[in-house]
């Protein structure tokens, strides 16, 4: 069987267009209806589902508040927990008053020892009493007490001097060796809880820290030695 095409070959061009033209306005008629759908989807999801859910948890909280508010003495719980919470914050602004002990021994001489300490960390002073085999000894505890630095091991390269206006208030001698009272003025940051603090003690004699525990350090005054004012 023979079959002639008597068909132009602009009309097969015209035919083909159409039928792509047909084909482009199809899927453009349906990319159109899945972005209708997927609007409709999206308009009904955040008007309809996402408010009722904001809904439900409105009434969730209310009903939560009202369950809380129904607990007996709920406003004195509250406030014992807001103060639990504010304990760290005081732990912090309270002086470390247990580095006094370490401190005392790392520059009380070996042979002299403290009989009492007075503290006022308001006033950042200190009233050490003790005796020494020697006054020579007093006198280079009161030294090692002048020029003992600080640092903060955060920032080691920054020193300052840990004690001031040291004075020896009186001291006594007896058949026993020396007693003395050592006043003084002290940095507040060397009992700063924030801080890790390092004492740096001259090399003027060996003290304590170097030579005993510093459970050795404390020992009662001769009381019959009498302690002489020392005139500034």
């Amino acid at each position: 069987m023979i079959q002639f095409n008597l068909l132009p070959d602009v009309k097969l061009e015209y035919i083909k267009t159409r039928r792509t033209k047909r084909m482009v306005i199809l899927a453009s008629i349906i990319a159109s209806a899945i972005s209708v759908a997927v609007f409709i989807i999206m308009f009904t999801y955040v008007n309809v589902v996402q408010q009722r859910h904001l809904s439900n948890l409105d009434n969730d909280i209310q009903s939560n508040i009202a369950a809380l508010e129904a607990i007996p003495d709920i406003d004195k719980v509250l406030t014992i927990q807001s103060q639990l919470g504010s304990l760290t914050m005081l732990h912090e602004a309270k002086p470390a008053s247990d580095r006094i002990l370490p401190y005392l021994g790392q520059v009380t001489p070996a042979q002299a020892s403290v009989g009492q300490v007075s503290v006022d960390f308001e006033d950042s002073s200190m009233i050490i009493t003790g005796g020494a085999n020697t006054l020579a000894t007093v006198n280079k505890f009161v030294d090692t007490l002048k020029f003992t630095e600080f640092n903060d091991k955060d920032e080691p390269q920054e020193t300052a001097n840990a004690f001031s206006e040291v004075v020896l208030s009186s001291f006594g001698v007896g058949d026993d060796g020396a007693s003395y009272q050592i006043s003084l003025k002290f940095d507040p940051m060397i009992f700063d809880n924030t801080k890790d603090i390092e004492l740096i003690v001259p090399n003027i004699v060996s003290t304590r820290s170097e030579t005993e525990r510093p459970a050795d350090l404390f020992q009662e005054v001769d009381p019959e030695i009498e302690l002489n004012e020392v005139n500034p």
